[in-house]
């Protein structure tokens, strides 16, 4: 037996369950595309795009697990990454203040141009992906899901 699509949810409140579904559809969809893109055109992967990004936007370095925070990962999945960054140049590690047990991570001069160019191509691909959508409309959705995100933030 095949079953047609789902009906779309009605009633109360089923429209904040249809906003969901959108949203994660938008955001399923985009990072598939951005996902084949890097490896196509980087032969990297949107994680390893990811540490590079948060890394780029500190100069001075990150502590280890400030940066699996910040990516909202464990520290595993943020030490395999940067151990193989790490062995291709592209990331420095260092032991914070001879601590043994706590390492900063930043971009190398090599990692930081080879991240400038994943950027400018990765922004170049989000205008195309997201083109029809208006500057204005663009504003107008960050600054509803920045309300929205401060009003479940810090509920850990």
């Amino acid at each position: 037996m095949v079953a047609g699509p789902l009906p779309a949810p009605s009633g109360p409140g089923k429209d904040r369950l249809r906003l969901w579904i959108r949203l994660l559809r938008a955001s399923r969809t985009i990072e598939a595309e951005l996902r084949e893109r890097l490896k196509k055109e980087f032969d990297t992967t949107l994680p390893r795009f990811d540490v590079m990004a948060a890394l780029f936007r500190a100069p001075e370095g990150m502590l280890m697990s400030d940066l699996s925070r910040f990516l909202l990962v464990s520290n595993g999945n943020v030490t395999g990454i940067v151990d193989r960054l790490v062995s291709e140049g592209l990331v420095a590690r260092a032991r914070r203040n001879g601590d043994r047990r706590t390492s900063m991570v930043r971009l190398t001069d090599e990692g930081s141009k080879s991240f400038a160019t994943m950027a400018a191509a990765h922004e170049a691909w989000i205008g195309e992906l997201l083109g029809k959508v208006s500057e204005e409309d663009a504003r107008r959705l960050t600054g509803m899901l920045t309300s929205f995100r401060s009003n479940w933030e810090g509920r850990e």
